[in-house]
């Protein structure tokens, strides 16, 4: 069988986790088939349909590197791939379902049936859905009001009292009596646009797509969509209804739990690569003692024997300890032109938007080796390298002083560093900077640790910061001298 699956969205919001693992397992199981792709876009919710989801989608699958074979921009042999572009067919094709018997008008108002529910709920019915009193109407009679004029729908006719089967990859094989489905769901509206479920089983039918890899919560449509094969006389595809995404609480994943759509982790400044990895994982296994793949490595070891049928849980340190791991993967240069937006964003070269000048993006460059091993998301180079750009503003004496001290043998370490300052600020490198520093200490008798955790301060701003000896490099002797003077000026005044 030729593999063609699809990734089959509504542009009615932005792309979130679930969806974005939902396309990445159909791609990965088309490209270990060496199948098809496809892009379809369902847009037939006209109400909440918006053009700049759209481009969202686009953005966003841009960004990740993931590409579709076939679909509304690069084209295809079954296009349109845009539903709202293919209202004809589905015409047709509810047409031959009211020819065949399957399918009726429907002239009930929304607020006949409006009144029903609530006649229900008041009743404490336990019906639900429509209650198919337009299915006894005659086909004639029928079809004779819809050619007048009068508005209508075209609803499916559930068969009754039967139970129908399939069998999902992953599930195994399933039951579902049709007295459960939903009540003669409506297949065409009154505006001729189809609904979601013809649309779909039409579509998946003519584009050939051999395997619906979907989420689990759309399990209670399959019933209704094998009814609607059937009707067509048509084939299903195989289905696989992937595990759920949850919260670390075991609830669906959703905004409660943290960032879900793609776009506030890109803005947050993680890497499309460890995105794709982390979300690649979820439900799925691949190769024992293994974490760090590319794309085209899960591609090759996806498999739906592999997927799992819990659901997989959303762990947000996970991903971060995976962005760290690929941010410490690009080279200094790959690493300096991620970084730079968010650096030109936060203002770090002055107002924000402004970009920096050649000798502020050449010290830009220099400060990333200082910070690459502690960084966890992009966007957290400018508050980390703010120093080498400003003077930080100096806290409280009491930071400056180490432990089972106080502040008047702090003045003395930093007067000590007053005097070694210069020289140290010149060492060419880490190794050398360390016995300098480590002789000076000696020589005046006071403990190494001690020594630095006031210059740190004085330079940096804060106890923790990037390494101190890149940083004096990166200074200068002179800017480093004089915050130094500029420190102990400040808790002197203390004393």
């Amino acid at each position: 069988m030729k593999v063609r699956d699809r990734y089959a969205p509504s542009p009615t919001g932005l792309q979130h986790i679930g969806g974005i693992r939902t396309a990445l397992f159909n791609y990965l199981f088309a490209r270990s088939q060496n199948g098809k792709f496809v892009l379809r876009l369902e847009d037939t919710d006209r109400t909440r349909s918006e053009d700049c989801y759209v481009q969202n989608l686009y953005d966003t699958f841009e960004w990740l590197g993931v590409k579709w074979d076939e679909g509304p921009d690069n084209g295809g042999a079954f296009g349109p791939y845009v539903q709202s572009e293919r209202s004809a067919l589905y015409q047709k094709y509810a047409r031959e379902l009211l020819e065949n018997g399957h399918a009726y008008y429907c002239f009930c108002s929304a607020e006949r049936i409006e009144k029903v529910r609530q006649e229900r709920e008041a009743a404490h019915s336990s019906e639900t859905g429509y209650d198919r009193v337009c299915r006894n109407i005659d086909p004639k009679e029928a079809a004779k009001r819809a050619d007048s004029g009068e508005a209508c729908t075209v609803r499916l006719k559930i068969p009754l009292g039967e139970t129908t089967h399939f069998h999902d990859h992953l599930l195994g094989g399933i039951e579902w009596k049709n007295d459960d489905v939903n009540p003669d769901p409506v297949l065409l509206k009154t505006d001729g646009f189809p609904t979601y479920h013809l649309a779909n089983v039409v579509d998946d039918h003519l584009m050939e797509i051999s395997h619906v890899l979907r989420a689990q919560e759309w399990l209670s449509s399959t019933p209704l969509h094998v009814i609607m094969y059937r009707c067509f006389g048509w084939t299903p595809p195989e289905y696989c209804h992937l595990p759920m995404v949850m919260g670390q609480d075991g609830k669906k994943l959703s905004k409660r739990h943290g960032a879900t759509s793609i776009d506030e982790f890109r803005k947050q400044g993680y890497l499309p690569d460890a995105l794709l990895n982390y979300i690649a994982l979820l439900g799925a296994s691949y190769e024992e003692g293994k974490e760090i793949y590319t794309l085209d490595e899960l591609a090759q070891r996806f498999s739906l024997e592999k997927l799992n049928k819990a659901p997989a849980v959303f762990d947000y340190k996970k991903l971060e300890w995976y962005n760290g791991q690929y941010i410490r993967m690009k080279s200094g240069e790959e690493l300096s032109a991620l970084c730079l937006p968010y650096a030109v964003g936060a203002g770090l070269f002055g107002e924000k938007g402004k970009e920096p000048s050649p000798q502020q993006r050449a010290v830009f460059t220099a400060a990333l080796p200082l910070v690459k091993e502690r960084l966890v998301f992009l966007g957290e180079v400018p508050e980390k390298i703010a120093y080498l750009f400003s003077e930080p503003e100096l806290p409280p004496a009491d930071e400056f002083i180490p432990k089972k001290s106080d502040l008047a043998s702090t003045i003395e370490l930093l007067r000590h560093g007053l005097e070694i300052i210069k020289p140290l600020a010149q060492v060419p490198n880490d190794e050398d900077a360390e016995n300098f520093i480590k002789a000076e200490a000696e020589k005046r008798g006071v403990k190494l640790g001690d020594l630095m955790m006031p210059l740190r301060v004085a330079i940096t701003g804060s106890r923790v910061s990037p390494p101190l000896f890149g940083s004096l490099r990166i200074l200068g002797a002179e800017l480093s001298l004089a915050r130094v003077q500029r420190a102990l000026e400040k808790i002197t005044f203390r004393l």
